[in-house]
């Protein structure tokens, strides 16, 4: 009866799933071949329990931590990394691009101008928005690439979070953040944060900003700016990351990674990583980390470590069912 039942469920799965596996669009790229890696440090197979809430997990065979990746060559030096529903895009800092890789199976459907540097991407709902390093935020259509507009935001623009109305930008260079309306990029206001802005985070209610050169972060009430509280996380302070209850700061020259309750800042736990850590995904039971010369795989309801790859990675997303994650010094990316 349970073997039927797994069963039924997985053709169920799978079908539902070929409804909205990308079919149809357009391919403006050749797909890049995908490059075999080593595979996760892992013992022996490790449930997840996430799988029995994500029927994407159970349909692609992925109701444990894979022991596989593979690799997907895009523009030159990608850093930043955001999913769009459909599709991962990188925002390709060497060479003025940001690329568009359809999610089920890597290819490439194309690589687009955005500007001079663009370093953090992040998604609206219908468009992409890309941080440059001319001061400004390039938004493109997510359909087809098309450039929308550029904004000017404040000095040294990072990564960025979407409200659900607005993009939010962290200010590295002027320690403050910008909020730009998404329909039409105007901005709503700038507000000081922490020393060295990075990266921001979504909580529903409020945005969060890594300040890096304070060990801090911010919160701050996503309506109106208004401050919420500054709380001590590790040196370094840079990718970030929500799982519904708690917020997770990447502490790169702590080598660490904090767990804050959201609701009132409080640490809740402390985590050591395998170097100096970077960015920051959940996937809806584990905290995934890349870093300088890793990937590590942390389980969010303890801290505990679980799988470990090496490789060196930046930014860091999770598509419903795969992490995928930056790989700048070899101009791709990552999935898992």
């Amino acid at each position: 009866m349970i073997a039927s039942r797994v069963t039924a469920l997985f053709v169920l799965c799978a079908a539902l799933l070929g409804l909205g596996n990308g079919a149809g669009q357009p391919q403006k790229v050749s797909a890049q071949p995908a490059l075999a890696e080593r595979g996760l440090a892992t013992e022996p197979p490790i449930l997840d329990r996430g799988a029995r809430l994500n029927p994407l997990k159970i349909a692609l065979l992925h109701w444990y931590l894979a022991n596989t990746t593979k690799r997907f060559v895009v523009g030159n030096q990608p850093y930043g990394v955001c999913f769009d529903g459909a599709n991962i895009w990188t925002a390709n800092f060497g060479d003025t691009t940001v690329t568009k890789v359809r999610a089920s199976d890597g290819h490439v459907l194309g690589t687009f101008n955005a500007g001079p540097g663009p370093f953090g991407v992040v998604f609206d709902g219908a468009n992409i928005w890309a941080s440059l390093v001319t001061n400004a935020v390039a938004k493109l259509r997510a359909s087809n690439g098309k450039l929308l507009g550029t904004f000017p935001v404040g000095n040294t623009p990072e990564w960025m979070t979407f409200d659900g109305q607005n993009v939010w930008v962290a200010n590295g260079g002027d320690n403050t953040v910008t909020k730009l309306r998404a329909a039409d990029g105007k901005t709503m206001g700038t507000f000081p944060v922490g020393n060295a802005p990075f990266a921001m985070a979504f909580d529903g209610t409020a945005v969060w900003s890594t300040n890096y050169g304070g060990g801090t972060v911010t919160k701050l009430r996503a309506s109106d700016g208004k401050l919420l509280g500054t709380f001590q996380v590790g040196y370094g302070s840079a990718g970030i990351a929500f799982d519904g209850v708690d917020i997770w700061v990447a502490n790169r020259r702590s080598g660490t990674v904090t767990e804050l309750r959201a609701s009132d800042g409080a640490v809740l736990g402390t985590f050591n990583t395998l170097g100096p850590p970077y960015g920051v995904a959940f996937d809806g039971t584990y905290i995934w980390v890349s870093g300088d010369s890793y990937v590590l795989v942390l389980r969010a309801s303890d801290g505990a470590q679980v799988a470990s790859h090496q490789l060196q990675s930046e930014g860091i997303a999770f598509d419903g069912a795969n992490i995928w994650t930056a790989g700048e010094n070899a101009s791709v990316v990552y999935k898992f």
